[in-house]
């Protein structure tokens, strides 16, 4: 078979050949829709120099430098998201990424204010998994004064500029929590709520979603106050066992935060209603093996490759819109795993 040449490139891209030598020789001085159709064109082909063509083109990108600050490596779904985060930098069709990923161990405000401080020093836009707090509201707004857009990972974050968002619909996982709850618990009863730590926007919002369905919907549920884990798995089995022990009689458990392996560790080791109904957020290994041996009953969790997508997207594209058009807000379809899904 011949091989293809630059006049059979220019004919399969719709340009010259001139186009073409630039587009392999100078790249800058070609548009990018087109510099994309010889790109698309030499791959259908298998153009001999697609190399040349593909470095010209990543050379041509604009370069950005963002920051991500995430929690701890040691939970599985950090881990994971981070893994997410750096395979959509170094995909990302529309600029050359140099990612900073951070897996902060200490959680207290002052550390997380101190780490996205020192980002500000080196990145363009910066995306953080933070509580809400005022030193952490105040380092917000001192990089946002710097011309250094920030956006609220997971959780919502709020300070006196606009702060973007990347997450769920927060109040709508409650509702959808507290729907699975009102069909699948036969008497209505008792229901306890974990917490990771109210202090995270996510988790309040979740909740009031989630109290806001029965308002609405079905009175005939009790809704115990919530419990903080504060991320721990200890806490979380400590927290469920003196709930059944207290409450012999609870219909179920809502574990809206962190601290869910230990909480299924407590509901596995304690005597519980046949009809009880387990709600956890991520789908991971620990809750997988809980939805397959029915100590939980449903998982609602963020899609993980499409979170770290629309991450990145949205920290490009606040580089260039800074604050004028005010704060982005990415809402994603969550998703919904039980035993029957897997």
């Amino acid at each position: 078979m011949k091989r293809p040449t630059i006049p059979d490139l220019a004919e399969a891209a719709g340009v010259s050949i001139s186009t073409v030598n630039r587009v392999l020789n100078n790249p800058e001085s070609v548009r990018k829709p087109t510099r994309d159709r010889v790109h698309h064109a030499a791959e259908e082909l298998g153009f001999y120099g697609l190399g040349v063509i593909e470095h010209s083109v990543r050379k041509s990108r604009a370069t950005h430098k963002l920051g991500v600050l995430l929690q701890q490596e040691s939970r599985t779904f950090y881990h994971n998201l981070g893994k997410a985060l750096h395979t959509a930098a170094e995909t990302y069709p529309d600029a050359n990424i140099k990612l900073t990923l951070i897996h902060l161990e200490d959680l207290s405000p002052d550390k997380v204010s101190n780490a996205l401080l020192e980002l500000s020093e080196t990145c363009d836009s910066i995306a953080l998994v933070a509580a809400q707090h005022p030193l952490v509201a105040q380092a917000i707004q001192t990089v946002m004064q710097k011309g250094i857009p920030v956006t609220g990972l997971i959780a919502p974050l709020y300070a006196a500029n606009n702060v973007n968002f990347v997450g769920l619909d927060n109040w709508k996982v409650g509702r959808v929590a507290a729907w699975a709850f009102d069909k699948m618990v036969r008497e209505p009863g008792k229901i306890g709520i974990l917490v990771g730590n109210p202090r995270y926007q996510n988790q309040e919002l979740n909740e009031s979603g989630f109290r806001s369905y029965f308002r609405e919907n079905n009175s005939k549920f009790t809704l115990l106050e919530p419990l903080p884990t504060y991320e721990s798995s200890a806490v979380g089995r400590e927290l469920v066992e003196d709930l059944l022990k207290k409450h012999p009689d609870l219909c179920g458990l809502f574990v809206s935060g962190g601290g869910i392996t230990g909480a299924l560790a407590g509901l596995r080791d304690m005597p519980r209603r046949q009809d009880f109904v387990t709600v956890g957020y991520e789908l991971f290994d620990a809750t997988r093996t809980g939805l397959l041996d029915g100590t939980l009953t449903m998982v609602i969790s963020h899609p993980l490759e499409e979170l770290a997508r629309q991450t990145i997207a949205t920290l490009v594209s606040s580089i260039s819109s800074k604050s004028a058009i005010g704060a982005q807000r990415v809402a994603l379809d969550f998703q919904i795993y039980t035993s029957e899904s897997l």
